[in-house]
């Protein structure tokens, strides 16, 4: 199982290991989102910066949506426009990133640059249990992800 994180809120005042923590997560700004594996040493990085971000369980049609609509490559381009070739196909991609985190997939871009979701953010300070957008949310990152398309 993998997990979908998104990043809500920049780090103004942010401590310097919770700014290491986003560099090591590959989230650089807000509405950036990568998939990571479930692991304690993940976990414990999401518990580091929970006031920051939202995440859970990805489901596989979300990481090909996303991969097909927002994956780069290293270089640069887009993964959703070509077809054929000796290059895996977006399940392929998908698969891998589900197994083992986006950022051990080769020759892809270990992030998800979104829009702001459709609707907006609820409260940006509050977790998503007491109705706001930050900490873990389950499935309910599957609808955001797709909001944020």
């Amino acid at each position: 199982m993998a997990l979908l994180v998104i990043r809500v809120r920049g780090t103004i005042h942010a401590r310097r290991d919770i700014t290491e923590t986003f560099r090591f997560l590959h989230l650089t700004r807000p509405n950036h989102a990568t998939v990571i594996p479930e692991s304690p040493d993940y976990r414990g990085m999401l518990y580091k910066v929970q006031g920051y971000v939202t995440w859970g369980e990805v489901d596989p049609e979300t990481v090909g949506w996303l991969l097909k609509e927002r994956g780069i490559t290293v270089d640069g381009r887009r993964l959703g426009g070509e077809e054929g070739g000796s290059r895996p196909t977006i399940e392929e991609l998908a698969k891998r990133a589900l197994e083992d985190g986006l950022s051990s997939v080769a020759g892809v871009r270990p992030l998800f640059r979104l829009r702001a979701p459709k609707g907006g953010w609820r409260s940006t300070k509050k977790p998503f249990r007491q109705g706001g957008a930050l900490g873990y949310r389950g499935s309910a990152v599957n609808d955001l992800a797709r909001r944020m398309g």
